[in-house]
């Protein structure tokens, strides 16, 4: 008997206070006609929403640990189902990502991606949708905690000194 492998469901929602400011991202991630199940959020004290989207994503595909996996990725963000469905990751994949905004976040995408059969579909936020609702909390409550227990986003502390405070 064969089993067919089970594919890896994820959703993901990125939050800020302010945009720039405080912000989260939350992630959902289920296996396919299973009960399992798993979410994670985590906080940073300056970045913007666009980041946390990405950074949803990628840290998200990180925690696959076997490569090769049959993965579909639900977003709110046409920032980042666009730059997939229409093409454009693959346009500043070969211009080095150069002259975009998260340089850093879509060139570590771009090497999760490879290691998966990933696929990708936008939702419309706050709409209803139970685990789009659920992240979008985690990434709310990530963005809300104490400043001692957020993180730094380096790379845009770095590349935006001017908003330091």
């Amino acid at each position: 008997m064969t089993h067919k492998k089970k594919r890896i469901i994820i959703f993901t929602d990125g939050a800020c206070k302010g945009n720039p400011g405080p912000g989260g991202y939350g992630i959902l991630m289920k296996l396919e006609d299973s009960a399992y199940q798993k979410s994670f959020y985590e906080g940073f004290r300056r970045t913007t929403n666009n980041r946390m989207e990405l950074m949803a994503v990628v840290e998200a595909l990180k925690k696959i640990k076997k490569p090769g996996e049959e993965v579909f990725v639900v977003t709110d963000s046409k920032y980042i189902s666009d730059a997939l469905n229409k093409g454009w990751l693959e346009k500043w994949k070969a211009n080095g990502f150069k002259k975009i905004k998260n340089p850093d976040l879509w060139k570590a995408l771009a090497e999760e991606l490879d290691k998966h059969k990933v696929h990708f579909e936008w939702v419309k936020g706050h709409n209803k949708h139970p685990e789009n609702e659920y992240c979008d909390r985690l990434a709310g409550k990530a963005a809300s905690q104490p400043k001692h227990k957020l993180k730094r986003d380096v790379f845009y502390e770095k590349h935006h000194p001017e908003v330091q405070k």
